[in-house]
């Protein structure tokens, strides 16, 4: 979105809609002296900017200041996510992503803050993202947006069948969208997850959407055909895109996320052995995991749809170990070194309370992680999560989350969480079951 036209024209969702009304509130007038230099960090909403390669990717940005301490929102549609690590030096604003080790980092000058997102990759491959921001502006997109209940003529609302790609590299996806006026907000599915909260505008017939939540930067650009066909691409930070294609369909659906991931024997017994965030080896032939339900979770710090998921099992956990379920995550970080892939884990453990075992078991690559559970047919996503009953049988494995972001999916899929545990625990083991055994 860098030349002129785009320029006038393009910005991020107003938050009039329903989904967004919080971020309806007037910017507070709070100012705070940030450091020698005398330049002020105001409190308030701003309009952040990241550069990517496809064009602008706004989000919504509140800093607030209470006891002269600082905190920050980020704004996508109708999710909020609060950052509680953010400080001031001199003229220099910092912001850590809750659960993530990406950081914010800006000039303060006036009202306009200029800077970096740094993104932590596989493989020291980080990357950089050019920021701006803007105090007092809301505009997502468009400065100037339809009205919420006028007719319009491009309408991108509705569910959608999607393939991502180029050529014969393609891969399934479902659209879901709700448009008022020239205002959208929704997410796309995919077999291994889902792109949370996006929000947008349709300007001059091309609909645009974007989010930043700390753990990705998401920027879409899609527009209608004349049979009502979709087409268009996505860019996810500063080096990877794809083409967009879909057709409006009602019924469109991913198929079944528990028959991707199996057991290359399904009468084996899982069997893991990693260090948890001491260096201890823990394995499940501890005599803790004996005659319990396991709940075995493939995740990572940097995977926003494993936070979706660790913010269901923490609280899930603590209300049902006491009836014999254990949880164990998996963690595949971004590091190759055992310090930092644990540091990230502890940060990852604080945001959500979790109180469950978090082992540290590889790289966030899926090869890697395929390597170290050899005896699955391959690992497809993070998360996967898998159910083992009390005699060591593996009796499910779900590929992929759908979190909050895709609605009645969702809640769904937590509720046939709840009672495929609620039937295992009620279980009585089977002394002839093969679970491993010794140390």
């Amino acid at each position: 979105m860098r030349d002129a036209r785009w320029r006038r024209v393009i910005a991020p969702l107003l938050a009039v809609m329903t989904l967004v009304g919080c971020g309806q509130r007037d910017a507070p007038s709070t100012d705070a002296v940030a450091g020698e230099t005398g330049e002020r960090l105001r409190a308030g909403i701003w309009r952040a900017v990241l550069a990517l390669p496809g064009g602008d990717l706004p989000f919504g940005l509140e800093l607030v200041e209470r006891d002269s301490r600082w905190s920050a929102v980020l704004v996508n549609g109708s999710e909020r996510t609060r950052v509680d690590e953010v400080t001031l030096q001199g003229d220099s604003l910092q912001m850590r992503m809750p659960g993530f080790e990406n950081r914010l980092t800006a000039t303060i000058d006036g009202d306009t803050l200029r800077g970096e997102v740094l993104m932590i990759k596989l493989g020291a491959q980080n990357q950089r993202i050019p920021l701006q921001a803007r105090r007092g502006e809301r505009w997502r997109f468009a400065r100037e947006t339809a009205p919420v209940g006028a007719a319009t003529r491009d309408d991108y609302s509705g569910r959608w069948a999607i393939e991502f790609g180029d050529g014969a590299a393609r891969t399934p996806g479902v659209a879901e969208f709700s448009q008022q006026g020239s205002r959208v907000v929704g997410t796309f599915l995919t077999p291994t997850g889902d792109h949370r909260f996006l929000a947008g505008d349709v300007v001059d017939g091309e609909l645009w959407l974007s989010k930043f939540d700390g753990g990705h930067a998401f920027l879409y650009r899609l527009r209608l055909a004349a049979d009502g066909s979709l087409a268009g691409r996505w860019w996810s930070g500063l080096a990877f895109t794809e083409a967009i294609a879909g057709r409006r369909d009602p019924d469109a659906d991913l198929g079944d996320a528990d028959s991707v991931t199996r057991m290359r024997d399904a009468s084996s017994a899982l069997d893991i052995r990693f260090p948890d965030l001491d260096g201890t080896m823990v394995s499940l032939r501890e005599p803790r995991f004996a005659g319990k339900v396991i709940v075995i979770a493939l995740a990572g710090s940097w995977c926003p749809n494993c936070h979706d998921e660790a913010a269901f099992l923490a609280p899930f956990y603590r209300q049902n170990r006491e009836r014999g379920l254990e949880v164990v995550s998996l963690m595949f970080e971004q590091f190759g070194d055992f310090g930092q892939a644990a540091a990230a884990t502890r940060r990852f453990r604080e945001r959500y309370g979790i109180d469950y075992t978090t082992l540290i078991a590889g790289t966030s690559d899926k090869e890697d992680a395929a390597t170290k559970l050899p005896q699955l047919n391959g690992v497809y996503a993070f998360p996967t999560t898998i159910f083992i009953d009390r005699s060591g049988k593996v009796r499910r494995i779900h590929t992929g989350f759908s979190g909050p972001a895709t609605g009645d999916r969702h809640r769904k899929l937590l509720e046939q969480f709840e009672s495929l545990v609620d039937q295992l625990l009620a279980e009585t083991p089977d002394p002839a079951a093969a679970r491993p055994t010794g140390s």
